[in-house]
Order: structure tokens, then C-alpha cells, then sequence
């Protein structure tokens, strides 16, 4: 059973991670060759504040 994590800024719309879920579904089962029932998925929103790259905060970054 393939378990994926994908963690997102916040914001997304229900209708956006639909669409995500259905593409790494295709994607799995197409490279693993399992039954999309055997692919779960958790997706994992997190704050602008709780995220970093290059030292900085996302919240702090020019244009994020």
C-alpha cells in the first residue's frame, strides 16, 4: 500500500487538491502498477509563518 505525503502552503482550494490527489493517484498506480484502492494520500497545509527557505521564512520572502 503506497501511503504519500504532500505538505502545501494553505490556501488551496477543495477543488485544487482533487485534482492533485487524482494526479499522484494516475501517477502511482501507473509506475507501480497497484489498484488506485491501495493508494492513500495525506495532504498536510501548513502556514506561511511555519515554513523556511534560504534562512527565511516563507512569510518574509520577497513576492510569497
Amino acid at each position: 500500500m503506497p501511503h504519500i505525503t504532500v505538505e502545501l502552503i494553505e490556501g488551496r482550494t477543495v477543488e485544487q487538491k482533487r485534482k492533485l490527489v487524482e494526479g499522484i493517484t494516475h501517477v502511482v498506480v501507473d509506475a507501480l502498477k497497484v489498484p488506485a484502492e491501495a493508494v492513500s494520500i495525506s495532504l498536510h497545509d501548513k502556514k506561511r509563518e511555519d515554513l523556511a527557505k534560504a534562512g527565511k521564512l516563507y512569510i518574509d520572502l520577497p513576492g510569497k
